[in-house]
C-alpha cells in the first residue's frame, strides 16, 4: 500500500513508515502545499495512494470521486505518532490496495 499525507499529518509519521519500508509521499515533497482537497484526492487517485489526515474536510463522501485510492482519518490530538504509524503498518500488511478503493478508515 502507498500512502500519502496531507500537510495536515507530521513529517515523523512519513518517517516511520519509510523505516519500514512502506512508501510514502508528503505534501512538501510533491508540492502540495496549500493545495485543495481535491488537488490531494486527484494525486493520490492518480498515483494510487491512500491519503492519510486529519481535516474533516476528506470526510464529505457525497463529493468524493467515486475511484479515490482510499483515505485515513483520525481527529488531531487523537492518537500519538507512533499509534498512527503502527496503524497504517497493520493497514499496509492486511489490505491490498483495491479493498481501500472509495474507502474511508477512522484510524
Amino acid at each position: 500500500m502507498r500512502f500519502h499525507l496531507d500537510e495536515h499529518v507530521a513529517d515523523a509519521i512519513a518517517d516511520g513508515l519509510r523505516r519500514r519500508g512502506i512508501d510514502v509521499t508528503t505534501s512538501a515533497q510533491v508540492r502540495l502545499l496549500q493545495a485543495t482537497d481535491e488537488q490531494h484526492i486527484a494525486f493520490a487517485a492518480r498515483e494510487g495512494r491512500v491519503i492519510v489526515t486529519r481535516d474533516r474536510d476528506f470526510l464529505h463522501v457525497d463529493e468524493l470521486p467515486a475511484n479515490h485510492a482510499g483515505i485515513v482519518y483520525y481527529p488531531q490530538g487523537s492518537r500519538s505518532i507512533g499509534e498512527v504509524v503502527r496503524y497504517l503498518i497493520l493497514m499496509n500488511d492486511c489490505l491490498r490496495d483495491e479493498e481501500m478503493v472509495g474507502r474511508i478508515e477512522f484510524a
